[in-house]
């Protein structure tokens, strides 16, 4: 019986970057991998539900239902949407994560590009990447994570100012785009989802030093990305404002040079490890991740040669050291500072990654 598969691979990201909070983002070598395979069946055969296998970080976390878990809720999404109203029958997908949840290093964005991907490669669509991005960016509402993973790199983005009935469209609730499914849904329950506009978000790749590696110190406790932003302000007083402003102006400084800075070569870790610092978001997150700022403030390029910059990687509770060189001894003090703390880490010494993949195999 013929038969096709393929493999998705998406990887990691850290978003932030110190001062580009919602901005910019960085692929790391950590991946999400799904593994697809269903038989070419005639259309009059029974059909038969997908099955979901699951490896790696978050194996007793993630369900098994085509219709609970977040990757093939999307990649349905996305066939609904091109009027393919159920998978193939005798669909089978493996998941392997090597992505740890809730640790700030793009999990969820990484699963949501995977569907996007999924839907795109089954229903044989050939969406653009810019396409991709929009129904993406319908699930996922801050691109920094998912536009890093789909593209690769380090990458700066933002959401366009849409026209009314595009804005409309793109402020649609997650409910009605995501459904919760009940217990006996199946491929007739929850078509005619809400379409995408067109060209919500849109995006730039910046150089990055090849010579550039990723320290990612991963505590070992979650962090939601919504308990984190519970943390941010969501209103100031007319007293705080000019405090604010000078805040942000601070960010924007660094920023600026940051998104060059990195792909200089050989990177300089003066320029770098200032521009990399941040007063928008790290200062109000620091009464949850206890040690984040003695972390970020006692390793410096001055203490640990080869050192170029240190910040929180998204909404944490990890740490992402950028460096050119001595991994180790950065992340053991880091160590050693959040065991003071009573926190155990592990770490990772990582690449910056391309970005999503889709190979077919020869059957």
């Amino acid at each position: 019986m013929a038969s096709r598969s393929f493999t998705i691979n998406v990887p990691a990201t850290s978003a932030n970057i110190g001062p580009g909070f919602d901005v910019v983002g960085l692929s790391l070598t950590l991946h999400l991998t799904l593994a697809v395979s269903y038989p070419l069946l005639p259309p009059t055969h029974s059909y038969v539900h997908p099955t979901i296998t699951y490896s790696g970080e978050g194996v007793n976390e993630v369900p098994l239902s085509a219709y609970k878990n977040l990757t093939t809720r999307v990649a349905l999404y996305v066939l609904r949407c091109h009027d393919i109203r159920s998978f193939p029958s005798h669909l089978v997908i493996h998941v392997d994560n090597e992505i740890p949840f809730g640790r700030g290093l793009g999990s969820s964005g990484a699963a949501v590009i995977a569907g996007v991907l999924l839907g795109d490669t089954i229903g044989k669509l050939n969406l653009s990447t810019g396409r991709l991005l929009d129904f993406a960016l319908m699930v996922e509402r801050h691109p920094d994570n998912v536009t890093a993973a789909l593209v690769g790199g380090f990458v700066g983005s933002y959401l366009k100012e849409l026209d009314e009935e595009a804005s409309e469209a793109a402020s649609v609730p997650l409910s009605e785009v995501l459904p919760e499914y009940p217990p006996d849904a199946d491929e007739d329950w929850g078509l005619n989802p809400p379409v995408p506009p067109f060209g919500i978000g849109h995006y730039v790749r910046f150089p990055c030093s090849e010579s550039i590696r990723a320290i990612a110190i991963i505590p070992r406790f979650e962090l939601s990305t919504a308990k984190a932003r519970e943390v941010l302000p969501t209103q100031y007083s007319r007293k705080d404002l000019a405090f604010i402003r000078r805040r942000q102006v601070f960010n924007l400084q660094r920023l600026a040079v940051l998104t060059t800075a990195l792909g200089q070569s050989p990177p300089d870790p003066e320029l770098i490890y200032e521009a990399m610092k941040d007063r928008v978001h790290q200062p109000y997150r620091k009464s949850l991740i206890p040690g984040l700022p003695e972390v970020t403030t006692s390793i410096t390029p001055a203490s640990h040669p080869g050192l170029l910059g240190i910040c929180l990687s998204g909404a944490g509770p990890t740490i992402l050291a950028l460096a050119t060189g001595g991994f180790e001894a950065i992340a053991e003090d880091a160590r050693k500072i959040f065991e003071s703390f009573g926190i155990s880490i592990d770490w990772k010494v990582l690449q910056v990654a391309g970005g999503s993949l889709v190979q077919e195999n020869v059957n």
